[in-house]
Formats: C-alpha cells, sequence, structure tokens
C-alpha cells in the first residue's frame, strides 16, 4: 500500500510539472494524453526500463550519438588552414563551412524532434544518420568550396537526427536528479570527443590531406549506424505518440515557447554554447596562425580544454547534483564564463603587455571551457523537467536555439582577419553576458519551483506547484 500510495503521488507530481501555466496551452489532448502516459509509466515502472534499456552499451550509443556535433567539427578543425590554401578561399570563407553544418543541425532538430514525438526515435534516427553517411562521403570528394558549404549543411541537417534524440531517450527513461545525473554521464563519455577528435585530425593530416579526415568521419558514420540498429530499442511507446501532424507540432512548439522559464534555460543554454562556439571557430586560427601553434600543439591544448569541461561536467554530476541547487550550479557556470570572457578580452586587446602570449591565453581558454560543465547540462536538465509531455519538440528547441545562435557567432570571429583575437573575446563575453541576462530576468532562480524542491528532496518526480506558482509560471 505504502508504495503505492508514493506511486500516486510520483505521478500527480509529474502532472503537475508545468501544471497548468502556458505550455499545457500548446498541445493538443493527444499531446496531453501522452504526458500523463509518459509520466505514469515512469512513475510506475521507470526503475526496470531503465535498467533494460540504459545497459553500457546503449549509454555509449547514446553519447556517440551525442558525440556526432564535436566529430563532425572537431575532427576538421585543424585542417581549415590546409583548407583556405587548397580551395583558394579566405578564412571568413572557409569558416562557412562550420557555419553550415551548424546551422543545418539546429534547422535539421526542428524537423526531426516533433518526428520523433509522432513515428517514435528509431525510424528517424535511423533515417538520419544514413543521409549523413553520403553527405560526409561526398563533402571528401567536394572540388570547390561551394559544394564543400553545400554538403556541410546537409551534413549538419541528418546529424540533427543523434542530437534531439538522444536527449528525447534520456527525457523518455529518466526525469528529475537521475535525468541531471544521466546528462552528466553522457558528458564524460561523449567528452572524449573533443579531445580525441583534433588529435585524430591532427594525426590524419600527418598521412593525408583535409578529406581524409571525411573519410574518416563517414568510417564512423557507418559504426553508429550499425550499434543503432542492432542496440537501440524504441523507448518511446505508441500510445504516448502524437498523432497530429505539422500544425499539432508547431502549437506544441508556441506552448513550449510560452513558458518563460524554459525559454529563459534555453536562452542561457545557447548563448553560453555560442559563447564555446566562437572558441572552436576561432581557436585554430587564434592558436595556429596568430601565435604559431603547430597542428598537433593545437589539438594537444584543445583536448586539455576538453578534459576541463569532462571534469567539471563529472563534479557537476557526482558532487552537486541532488545537493546543491542546479539554479545554483547554473548560475555559478556563466559567473565563471563571464569571468573568463572578461580576462580573455583584456588579453588580446593588450591590457597586460602587448603581447600576451600563448600560455595566458590558453588559460583562460581553458577556464571558460570548463565551466562550461557546469552550464550545458543543467540548462538541458532544467528544460527538459518542465516538458514531460514533448520530449522531441523541447530536445529540438534547446539544440535548434544552441547552434542556431552558434552559427551566427561563428563567421563574427573573423570579421577583423586573421591577425586578432579581439573578436573572439568580444563575441564571448557578448554571449556570456546575454546568458546570464537570460538567466536572470527570464528562469528568476530565487523563485522557489517544484523541480528544484524535488531534487533537493532526491525525488525523481517533480512535485506538484501551488496555484500561486501556476499563476506565475
Amino acid at each position: 500500500m505504502r508504495e503505492r500510495g508514493r506511486r500516486k503521488s510520483a505521478d500527480a507530481g509529474a502532472d503537475g510539472a508545468i501544471g497548468h501555466g502556458p505550455v499545457e496551452d500548446g498541445p493538443t489532448d493527444a499531446g496531453q494524453r501522452g504526458s500523463r502516459g509518459v509520466k505514469g509509466g515512469e512513475g510506475q515502472a521507470a526503475g526496470p526500463v531503465a535498467a533494460r534499456r540504459t545497459g553500457l552499451l546503449v549509454t555509449l550509443v547514446l553519447a556517440g550519438l551525442t558525440a556526432v556535433p564535436p566529430l563532425s567539427m572537431d575532427m576538421y578543425l585543424p585542417a581549415l588552414p590546409e583548407v583556405t590554401d587548397a580551395l583558394h578561399a579566405p578564412a571568413a570563407t572557409v569558416q562557412l563551412t562550420l557555419t553550415a553544418c551548424l546551422a543545418g543541425m539546429a534547422l535539421g532538430q526542428l524537423v526531426v524532434g516533433p518526428m520523433s514525438d509522432k513515428w517514435g526515435r528509431r525510424r528517424p534516427l535511423l533515417a538520419g544518420l544514413l543521409v549523413y553517411i553520403v553527405a560526409t562521403a561526398v563533402c571528401a570528394f567536394a572540388p570547390s568550396m561551394e559544394l564543400l558549404i553545400a554538403f556541410r549543411l546537409v551534413q549538419g541537417l541528418a546529424g540533427a537526427a543523434g542530437i534531439v534524440i538522444a536527449r528525447a531517450v534520456v527525457r523518455d527513461l529518466y526525469d528529475g536528479v537521475e535525468m541531471a545525473r544521466f546528462f552528466s554521464t553522457l558528458m564524460l563519455i561523449s567528452g572524449v570527443a573533443p579531445i580525441v577528435a583534433p588529435l585524430i585530425g591532427g594525426q590524419v593530416l600527418r598521412i593525408t590531406d583535409w578529406r581524409g579526415v571525411f573519410v574518416v568521419l563517414t568510417v564512423i558514420g557507418v559504426a553508429l549506424t550499425a550499434l543503432v540498429w542492432r542496440v537501440l530499442p524504441e523507448t518511446l511507446d505508441p500510445d504516448r505518440r502524437h498523432a497530429g501532424g505539422t500544425a499539432e507540432a508547431l502549437r506544441t512548439m508556441r506552448g513550449l515557447l510560452a513558458d518563460r522559464v524554459f525559454t529563459g534555460y534555453m536562452l542561457a543554454g545557447g548563448f553560453a554554447f555560442a559563447a564555446l562556439f566562437s572558441y572552436v571557430s576561432a581557436s585554430p586560427f587564434v592558436i595556429q596562425e596568430i601565435y604559431g601553434a603547430s597542428p598537433q600543439t593545437f589539438s594537444l591544448l584543445f583536448g586539455i580544454n576538453s578534459v576541463g569541461l569532462i571534469a567539471t561536467g563529472q563534479i557537476n554530476g557526482k558532487l552537486l547534483v541532488g545537493r546543491v541547487s542546479l539554479d545554483k550550479a547554473l548560475g555559478f557556470g556563466l559567473a565563471v564564463i563571464t569571468a573568463a570572457a572578461t580576462a580573455l578580452l583584456l588579453l588580446t586587446t593588450g591590457v597586460f603587455g602587448p603581447d600576451a602570449g600563448l600560455v595566458p591565453i590558453s588559460a583562460g581558454l581553458f577556464v571558460l571551457m570548463s565551466a562550461m560543465g557546469l552550464a550545458l547540462p543543467n540548462t538541458n536538465a532544467l528544460a527538459l523537467m518542465r516538458t514531460p509531455h514533448a520530449a522531441g519538440s523541447a530536445s529540438a528547441l534547446l539544440g535548434t536555439s544552441s547552434f542556431l545562435i552558434g552559427a551566427i557567432a561563428s563567421p563574427l570571429v573573423g570579421i577583423a582577419g586573421e591577425a586578432t583575437a579581439v573578436p573572439m573575446a568580444v563575441v564571448q563575453l557578448a554571449c556570456a553576458l546575454v546568458a546570464v541576462a537570460c538567466f536572470v530576468a527570464l528562469c528568476r532562480p530565487w523563485q522557489p519551483r517544484a523541480q528544484e524542491t524535488s531534487l533537493r528532496a532526491g525525488s525523481g518526480a517533480p512535485q506538484r506547484k501551488s496555484a500561486r506558482e501556476e499563476a506565475e509560471h
């Protein structure tokens, strides 16, 4: 009887995760019934389902899917100067190959997320991976910059399936503390990709040219597709899917965006990611061209920064989650990002001397990257905890905002040419300040919310809001 009571309480709390606020206005009745089905299932069987579906191999597959963006971006980074010479294009044009891929990943998530809510997770994922393989193979043999940019866009559109569906699968299986911890676990595993990818890219450039990088990415895509086909089960039951089409998907997204707190976390995470991506886009030229490092040294420094991100993510998941409010951890991470970006701007503008040198710049970038381990997993977890009824659409909005803002920030870092790192620091600081403003103004972390109350209590399901909280949020 006590167990049944606890289950009923969890279900009631799940139904009250959003209350009757703006988010509920978006989905149709079918979507709301799907929400109750999701949460009811989690309340009664989340433990056995998670144990059955998230073994080590499945966890590795999910991590591999989230590693698609860093693999597609970071293996290619050491080759950017070589592509500039090989295809006779300026640095700003070559950076458009990064922007195109990022924009594709942003837009693709808007399509794949609602598709996965309607048809389940497996079919859209496998289709996306197959297109990714073909587009990457074409990039390997692109004879011109225009064709390379075009198929980098297609590569991003297809690769979006792995990003958005991996997050949706986690939301299908977990809630509350466990979801935040699992996101940190994914960061640990998928975080190996930013470390290994530039190192692999640097070594590939020792034996072949930049085209070999895309050949390696094609092989990785084939291997990941085979693993998904064999080991990743369907996690969205038919009775939890949305039967509507495009109109319902748009209504669902409009309802999600009407939730002020969800939108705040989405924008805070998006601008934090843009600060990170401005580093990703500019660092090959800053480290190699301005400060004279070799591709191998750049790859090593990039890997060290990624280690910092992973370590901070594990501190967040293993030590902070369940003990410290996620909002406090997120706020601290954003504050450190802002401080590091400010230091980088002062260094690159010559406040501390005309030649800052590679070591101080690398130290500032290390601190900025490490703080992302607090910002990114917590914005995802806090936002998705508010959207039990539409995990795919919510995941799509989170990913799209991050990649779209990052795609806008990417070309700005090279706007003053290849001889200065000031634009990179300016973009990073601007993005950090906007992220802090969105977090404070929209999320209002000083106001208690049901999710944070349940997290501090160690509960896996959010508790029902009061009438006053429902009216405010």
